[in-house]
């Protein structure tokens, strides 16, 4: 599978204005995964994946407390995972996953970016088959043997798992994601995750170059500056 994982984009955190939109994106992150498996991220494991993974892009403790809070008192927005699919610049595939409270708001946003990049946004189903629905653990290791042991004994389906550079990634279904990161807490003990996160991985990627590559980094930008957008995932290999 290789570490097509690292060819998404995110964005970069170099402004007070980007940072705050950081902020606000782990926020209603949060907010709707402790709303949907509780609050306490012991019994959450989703939640408490999301909370380590925002300490360590420097998200504020007083952000991530509000955010529980807020989804302790059961009100609030009424946020819902939406997800838009189409072919950017050079025909990469794209897959943009939003929250939103208006989804005629967001589909209208998603798709002016692009319009703007001479792209057409496609119907449900366009590009969704050629990704995969992955959970994707990487920490520091090189006993992979042990790993896997450990995931098996434990009945979880793994799908990969490499050993480069002193790192070890996991690769799992989406809906393994939780069990298979409790087993291997279990079987190693607390771990520092590199990569904590549920994504979706293109099957094959390729390379853009000249303007197309220019205006995808431009369709990137304008995709990450929306307050809905929360991934961009796609098929660009840099």
């Amino acid at each position: 599978m290789g570490r097509a994982y690292q060819n998404r984009k995110e964005s970069m955190a170099k402004t007070s204005d980007a940072k705050a939109k950081v902020y606000s994106k782990y926020g209603r992150e949060i907010y709707v995964c402790a709303k949907a498996g509780g609050t306490d991220p012991d019994g959450n494991l989703a939640l408490r994946g999301l909370i380590d993974r925002a300490k360590k892009d420097q998200v504020p403790t007083h952000v991530i407390e509000k955010a529980i809070k807020k989804a302790q008192g059961g009100g609030g927005e009424d946020f819902s995972p939406a997800i838009y699919e189409g072919f950017g610049p050079g025909g990469c595939m794209v897959m943009v996953a939003c929250l939103t409270d208006n989804p005629n708001r967001t589909f209208g946003d998603v798709r002016q970016c692009f319009t703007k990049a001479k792209c057409k946004i496609g119907t449900q189903g366009s590009v969704s088959h050629m990704f995969d629905h992955s959970g994707i653990l990487v920490f520091d290791g090189d006993d992979d043997e042990a790993v896997l042991e450990a995931l098996l004994n434990a009945d979880v389906d793994v799908t990969d798992i490499e050993n480069e550079d002193g790192k070890i990634s996991v690769f799992i279904p989406h809906t393994e994601y939780a069990k298979a990161r409790q087993a291997l807490i279990d079987a190693l003990g607390e771990i520092d995750f590199d990569v904590d996160e549920i994504q979706y991985l293109a099957q094959n990627t390729s390379p853009l170059t000249g303007d197309d590559a220019e205006m995808f980094d431009k369709f990137l930008d304008m995709l990450n500056d929306l307050d809905d957008v929360q991934n961009v995932y796609h098929s660009v290999e840099f």
